[in-house]
C-alpha cells in the first residue's frame, strides 16, 4: 500500500546524551522513510535462576534481572522505482538510487561514531511508537533490479536494542530491591525467616542475616531493633 505525505512516516532520528537525559540531536539530518514498515514487533524479556539444592526435588525460580527491551522493524521498504517518492508533490526530481538511501540509513543508525567505537543512540517514531536505542542488525534483501543488476527495491529489517543511561537504570532502581542494603525496624510479630522473606523472597537467608547482626537469639527478636539486610551475593 502506498502511502501519501499526509500519513504518520516512521522516522529515526540521531541523539545525544547529556547529564543522563537523550534527546534528539537537531544537527544532524534524520532518516524518514519512504514507505512505513510492514509492522515492528516489541520484545520485552525476563530471566529467572534456579538455586538447587542436593537431595531436593526442586526449587522455586526467582527473579534474576529485566533485559534490554527490543524493536524489530519488519520488511522497510526502499525504493528507486519513481513509483513511490518521499515527496509525492514533486514529480520532476529523479529517484534516489537505493545504494544511497542505504548509506544513508547507515549514518544515522549504525556508522560508528568517532573514537567511542560504538553505534549511535537513535530515537525510533511512528505514531504511538516512541523508542530510544542503538541498532543491534540490519538486514536487506534487494528485491528488483535493473537489467544492469542495479537494486531498485530493497526490503530492510532492522532490530535495536533500549539504550538507558546509567542515570536512569539508577533512577527506576526499585528501593525494595535485595541488591540493595536495607535497615528494618522490627515490628511486633516479625521473625527474622518473615523478614527474609519480605526482602529476598527466601526466608533460607535468616542464619546469615542473624551473623551479620549479631544475633545470639534470632528467635526473640524485640520490637523497635533495627537489623541490617545486605545486599545478596
Amino acid at each position: 500500500m502506498l502511502l501519501s505525505g499526509t500519513k504518520t512516516l516512521l522516522t529515526i532520528s540521531p541523539c545525544t546524551v547529556n547529564n543522563g537525559k537523550i534527546s534528539v540531536d537537531g544537527s544532524k539530518q534524520k532518516f524518514e522513510a519512504m514507505l512505513n514498515p510492514a509492522g515492528y514487533e516489541h520484545t520485552f524479556r525476563l530471566s529467572y535462576s534456579k538455586n538447587r539444592v542436593l537431595g531436593q526435588p526442586g526449587t522455586e525460580t526467582k527473579y534474576d534481572a529485566s533485559h534490554p527491551e527490543k524493536i524489530v522493524l519488519k520488511e522497510l521498504i526502499l525504493d528507486a522505482t519513481g513509483a513511490v517518492r518521499s515527496n509525492p508533490l514533486d514529480v520532476a526530481s529523479d529517484p534516489v538510487p537505493v545504494k544511497d538511501q542505504i548509506e544513508r540509513l547507515k549514518e544515522v543508525v549504525y556508522t560508528y561514531l568517532g573514537s567511542k567505537h560504538e553505534a549511535p543512540i537513535v530515537q525510533l517514531k511512528w505514531g504511538e511508537l516512541l523508542f530510544y536505542g542503538r541498532v543491534e542488525s540490519l538486514k536487506f534483501d534487494y528485491t528488483l533490479f535493473k537489467p544492469s543488476g542495479v537494486p531498485l527495491r530493497a526490503k530492510v529489517t532492522l532490530t535495536f536494542i533500549e539504550y538507558q543511561s546509567s542515570e536512569e537504570i539508577s533512577k527506576e532502581a526499585a528501593q525494595e530491591s535485595p541488591d540493595l542494603t536495607h535497615l528494618i525496624e522490627v515490628k511486633a510479630g516479625d521473625t527474622l525467616p518473615l523478614l527474609c522473606y519480605r526482602i529476598y523472597q527466601d526466608c533460607s537467608y535468616y542464619p546469615q542475616v542473624a551473623k551479620i547482626n549479631n544475633l545470639t537469639d534470632f528467635r526473640n527478636l524485640t520490637p523497635g531493633m533495627k537489623l541490617q539486610f545486605p545486599p545478596l551475593s
